[in-house]
């Protein structure tokens, strides 16, 4: 069972299926998606209503980077699309989740080859209230795998931090639901180095939820549509970190990212 960094790694589907179950909607639709010869993008028009959503599957490779882009293309709702991109074999569970980002723009790193989905989905009152929204997606590809300074590839933080090989564990403070007080819950960090690295706590329900920093920016959480609310953001005040995903809430010092 393995995790996998949004941007920097992506988390595997394995553990994160056990705790979240995957979402019992039916995609509307799965196309593969095509470069032409010689090209590493494909725009890929498509419309969307309602709680249905819309799968891109294609297949890339360990170290290449896979860029998205959504633009809505006329609506009558609210204009409320988004996508996710999911890693090989996940039954739901995002490595990128679309509705943190503003501009609808999401990048990440692939850290292992094999088919990645980019699902298209409504959220809020053109979910709930059935309105259609048409969009161009526009993915691309590039690159190709990183090897280690030793030779071969180098596990990614969220690949060892889903076989428990963390460099740290510890407690942190959390709270699970909203209005909750803070209290205590165990963690495991893998580093990357350069304040890049994988942080899974687990709650005291036992569900487990991994975080994921960037060069040292808190950039994402394994949050899916299982979750209800996905939404993420995180502060930094002085040397700690103060997340939040979905209703939980999480705040994690400095030296767990960075080590020392």
């Amino acid at each position: 069972m393995r995790f996998w960094l949004v941007k920097s790694t992506v988390l595997a589907a394995a553990l994160a299926a056990a705790a979240f179950p995957a979402p019992v909607a039916l995609a509307q639709s799965k196309s593969q998606v095509h470069f032409e010869r010689g090209r590493d993008s494909a725009t890929l028009s498509g419309t969307i209503r309602g709680r249905e959503y819309a799968d891109y599957m294609l297949r890339a490779k360990a170290g290449q980077r896979m860029s998205v882009e959504l633009v809505v293309d006329g609506t009558n709702g609210d204009g409320s699309a988004y996508f996710n991109i999911l890693p090989p074999g996940s039954s739901g569970e995002a490595i990128f989740n679309g509705s943190t980002s503003a501009d609808r723009r999401g990048e990440v790193s692939l850290p292992r080859d094999g088919e990645y989905t980019i699902r298209v989905y409504l959220m809020g009152n053109d979910r709930d209230a059935g309105k259609t929204v048409g969009y161009n997606l526009t993915v691309k590809v590039q690159g190709g795998a990183a090897a280690a300074a030793g030779g071969g590839e180098r596990e990614s933080s969220a690949e060892r931090a889903g076989q428990g090989k963390f460099d740290a564990t510890g407690n942190i403070p959390c709270a699970a639901a909203k209005g909750q007080p803070m209290g205590q819950c165990a963690f495991g960090v893998a580093r990357d180095g350069g304040g890049s690295a994988t942080v899974v706590v687990t709650l005291p329900d036992g569900r487990k939820r991994a975080i994921f920093f960037e060069k040292g920016k808190a950039s994402s959480a394994d949050l899916s549509q299982a979750d209800g609310n996905m939404t993420f953001s995180a502060t930094k005040e002085g040397d700690l970190y103060k997340v939040q995903t979905g209703n939980e809430r999480y705040e994690i010092p400095e030296a767990v990212v960075f080590g020392g």
